[in-house]
């Protein structure tokens, strides 16, 4: 997901992760996915995330940003707060995402600002708004996870986790 080192994290969730030997910026990333991609968390907690994405390298063949560009964008940033939600004991996992595509982008980056619309104990669902440079909406998208508790199998399958 490109470079890390700005993200801003809430200091109890940073207490709270490295007390577990867990990387944030391993398990907040979208994986080889996002850092094809080029998407970048800017800043993450459980009330507002916020990412980029370049739109060079990420367009369909008329030139306009990928429709599916926008929903791994979406679907990343929903999903980092769910997981910030969820906390260290869960897991998220998608499992509804809709997307609204509003107009063509051809240059530049867009921003995505994900804000919760419901945090339960064990779904939550996200709401991400897509921007281009001019602070134009670009996509609406809303994401629901699931949040199932970590199982001691899931050990080797959480990016950044010591052990």
């Amino acid at each position: 997901m490109g470079e890390q080192t700005t993200v801003k994290f809430p200091q109890e969730v940073l207490d709270e992760y490295a007390s577990l030997g867990v990387d944030l910026p391993a398990l907040f990333s979208a994986g080889t996915l996002g850092n094809r991609m080029g998407v970048r968390i800017v800043e993450a907690s459980a009330e507002r995330v916020v990412g980029t994405m370049p739109v060079e390298g990420n367009t369909q063949p008329y030139g306009l940003l990928h429709g599916g560009a926008s929903a791994v964008l979406a679907e990343t940033l929903g999903s980092v707060g769910s997981m910030l939600h969820g906390g260290s004991s869960k897991i998220a996992v998608g499992v509804d995402l809709n997307c609204t595509h509003h107009r063509g982008v051809r240059s530049g980056q867009v921003t995505g600002v994900a804000a919760p619309v419901h945090r339960g104990r064990s779904t939550a669902t996200y709401e991400i708004v897509i921007t281009d440079e001019q602070d134009r909406r670009v996509c609406t998208a809303r994401l629901t996870c699931l949040l199932r508790d970590v199982r001691p199998q899931d050990a080797g399958h959480v990016p950044g986790a010591a052990g």
